[in-house]
């Protein structure tokens, strides 16, 4: 099956020689969280709280969003490149979409990519700006997240066990390049790097930041809204991965309960990424 096809990319005029790879993208989006214990996901669920059905889960999104940068600036990118998505409207199983790069721009602090992801109507479901920093940052101390394990028994989601400053953690894993092709697949990319170089895809690190929450609190269905990451290594075959959460916000906002964590993931005890992740824990339907 033909899991992607190339689109022309909308790119401002003043765009350097740099920044000229940045180019579209389509593909079928996949639903690969319909046995989620997240029923967001699920056709029946999300039916009855107003949506079409099940949504494709943002995390999905979001590495759909990060094909054209990785696909221009390369390593250098997973490396050390920043990218926030902002989840705008749902999106669903099977729909075409096209990602299109709205704005092109290159300032002293680097290069800049504004995305947009389109549905088959053209409505606009998602946006990101990714950049690629001409210094690379400086990573954050291992330390700055408390050590702690995922817990044994969850509570319910509420501000009391999603108070700010509560400390996660998840439990470690590895990452086998050998296996990576299963998720590479279910997010139907096609850049051949991420099999040639054997390093792990942004998306499936910012899975853990949704790991992290649902495997600490109970949830019910629930919606990723927003993530903010800061990549500082790549991560490669066979290194173990820790991730770690700090509750950095927690508030309401016109019926909806939301929380943001600041995410720490780990290789090999050095810190490889951090995301600032956004999410409705409680949407008003269901409180």
């Amino acid at each position: 099956m033909t899991t992607g096809r190339r689109s022309a990319g909308h790119a401002a005029s003043t765009v350097t020689p740099a920044m000229a790879g940045i180019s579209g993208w389509e593909l079928f989006a996949h639903n690969t969280a319909t046995e989620s214990d997240n029923k967001i996901h699920d056709d029946s669920v999300a039916r009855r709280l107003g949506f079409t059905g099940g949504l494709v889960p943002g995390v999905d999104v979001y590495a759909y969003l990060t094909h054209p940068p990785a696909e221009a600036w390369g390593l250098d990118w997973l490396e050390r490149g920043t990218m926030r998505a902002r989840f705008d409207r749902p999106v669903y199983d099977g729909d075409r979409v096209r990602i299109v790069a709205a704005e092109l721009r290159e300032d002293a602090s680097g290069l800049h990519a504004d995305l947009e992801l389109r549905n088959s109507l053209d409505e606009r479901c998602a946006s990101a700006t990714a950049t690629l920093p001409a210094v690379p940052a400086e990573p954050p101390s291992a330390s700055q997240w408390a050590d702690v394990a995922q817990v044994d028994e969850r509570p319910p989601a509420s501000p009391e066990s999603l108070a700010i400053g509560t400390a996660f953690g998840l439990a470690p894993h590895g990452f086998h390049a050998d296996r990576a092709g299963v998720y590479l697949d279910d997010v139907r990319e096609t850049l051949a790097l991420y099999r040639e170089e054997g390093v792990a895809h942004p998306g499936w690190l910012l899975r853990d930041a949704n790991y992290v929450l649902s495997g600490n609190v109970r949830l019910g269905p629930w919606i990723h809204v927003e993530s903010e990451t800061q990549h500082f290594r790549l991560v490669r075959d066979r290194q173990n991965v820790q991730t770690r959460a700090t509750v950095s916000n927690e508030w309401e906002h016109k019926g909806h309960r939301f929380v943001t964590l600041d995410v720490g993931i780990l290789a090999d005890a050095a810190v490889a990424a951090r995301v600032a992740h956004t999410a409705i824990y409680l949407p008003r339907q269901v409180g």
